[in-house]
């Protein structure tokens, strides 16, 4: 598969992914409708967004500087075979 060039699609996509995880969201929230639920949905939210800043800003930034990350299944195997290697 080769990587996303066109710019519109590479809007259309986050536009999805946002699309997606509003109507996720609020799904789950008129499912129980309560403070307790939109307080712990917006944290697990917060929590994912910035596990996600970290294994592509952080640790390409000051981690490991000549690896770039592809995508989650790229940090996952990045992981595995540095594991693997210091063994």
């Amino acid at each position: 598969m080769t990587d996303l060039k066109n710019p519109k699609l590479i809007y259309a996509k986050g536009f999805l992914f946002l699309l997606g995880g509003s109507l996720a969201s609020v799904l789950l929230w008129l499912e129980r409708p309560n403070l307790k639920v939109a307080i712990l949905l917006a944290l697990a939210i917060w929590c994912f967004a910035r596990a996600y800043y970290f294994v592509f800003y952080v640790i390409e930034k000051y981690v490991d500087d000549n690896y770039r990350f592809a995508g989650l299944w790229s940090f996952v195997r990045y992981q595995w075979e540095r594991r693997r290697g210091s063994k």
